[in-house]
């Protein structure tokens, strides 16, 4: 069997542990999982229903435009049914940005602690992943445009970033857009855009207008609670929206994402339940983090990093023990930090605990 070079120089994606996995190795019943950034209140009701009465219906194909989900995400982004594509997640939206963007050769620019899908999908197109080291454990836009060469195709904007939870701010964002040839991509990867609190996060929606080499990226799997059904969207330019649309497929997002997200969309009251609950949640580990003494990179989404000052993969195993499943720091070249979701305050009440007790009979 013959497989492609640049399959073979992949790295497999780890994905936080299943709960069902961890009740099995571990013989635990009670298992609170902080390490895939899910949203501990579930979804919305209005989802439920929906989901309840399409289920006699996952014999049809889904609808292959999308038409309704994309109707309902032109009248919540103020923009043309013509600019929004669809697909199963975030994920499939980034490989086929590539697939549009990357030749054998090629290059795109990510920060040197982000999302490693960059990476795996600009190799399996035969490109080069530039990785720009990161300026107080945030991205260093400055430093990405100015790693832009003439084989430079695609610019990873993670904002809030993964695994950091750090945002671009406004001033940062604007005073390079002009610097960007308009032959590289853009790319807003905002999958945590609904919990950003900060003031100056900026709004990338209406600079589609004068950028038309960008593209948005977000998600319904983390604030709006589908991260089960896979169900992601861009926005970019109608040019770059159409032919998205031709190399994601006629049936990528399946009949119940669909529905469910247009669902989703339409509570309101819950998203902002969801998001207090998350504000809540922040600052009540920041005040736990700092009682500790431990050191932690400020958030502008579900999770946040924290630095327990010990061997990681350590605190990871004693707290699997405890049944609390968080993701360690190693697999984002962080090594003694953890990566911990947001839960609701019985689960982060919980996990303090059981990680002062790790830490205090270390």
């Amino acid at each position: 069997m013959k497989v492609r070079d640049a399959i073979l120089g992949l790295k497999l994606y780890q994905a936080g542990k299943p709960i069902d996995e961890v009740k099995r190795e571990l013989g635990l019943d009670d298992i609170i999982k902080l390490a895939s950034n899910e949203n501990p209140l579930g979804c919305s009701t209005k989802v439920c229903d929906v989901i309840k009465e399409f289920a006699d219906k996952v014999n049809l194909y889904p609808d292959a435009s999308n038409y309704e989900l994309k109707k309902a995400l032109s009248k919540y982004l103020g923009v043309n049914v013509e600019n929004i594509f669809c697909s199963t997640g975030s994920d499939s939206l980034i490989k086929a940005i590539c697939n549009l963007f990357v030749n054998d050769g090629d290059e795109t620019i990510m920060g040197e602690v982000s999302f490693q899908r960059y990476e795996d999908s600009t190799v399996l197109m035969g490109g080069k992943i530039v990785k720009v080291p990161m300026k107080n454990y945030m991205l260093d836009v400055k430093g990405m445009v100015d790693a832009i060469n003439d084989r430079t195709r695609v610019l990873w904007f993670c904002t809030p970033n993964n695994p950091t939870g750090s945002i671009i701010n406004k001033d940062e964002l604007f005073s390079v857009l002009d610097l960007i040839p308009k032959d590289v991509i853009i790319v807003m990867d905002e999958a945590y855009y609904e919990y950003v609190t900060d003031d100056n996060y900026p709004q990338t929606v209406p600079l589609l207008e004068k950028y038309d080499n960008m593209i948005i990226l977000r998600t319904f799997s983390k604030a709006y609670g589908l991260a089960g059904l896979r169900c992601g969207y861009g926005i970019a330019s109608e040019e770059i929206a159409k032919y998205i649309n031709t190399i994601v497929g006629p049936f990528d997002t399946n009949i119940i994402a669909q529905q469910a997200a247009v669902a989703a969309l339409s509570d309101t009251e819950f998203l902002k339940r969801v998001i207090d609950e998350n504000s809540r949640g922040r600052e009540y580990l920041y005040c736990e983090y700092k009682r500790l003494g431990l050191e932690y990179i400020e958030s502008q989404a579900n999770f946040i990093m924290v630095n327990v000052k010990r061997n990681d993969k350590e605190v990871f195993n004693e707290l699997l023990k405890r049944g609390i499943i968080v993701r360690p720091g190693y697999l984002f070249g962080m090594d003694g930090w953890l990566r911990v979701s947001i839960g609701t305050m019985e689960q982060n009440k919980k996990y303090i605990k059981e990680l002062e007790n790790i830490l205090v009979n270390k």
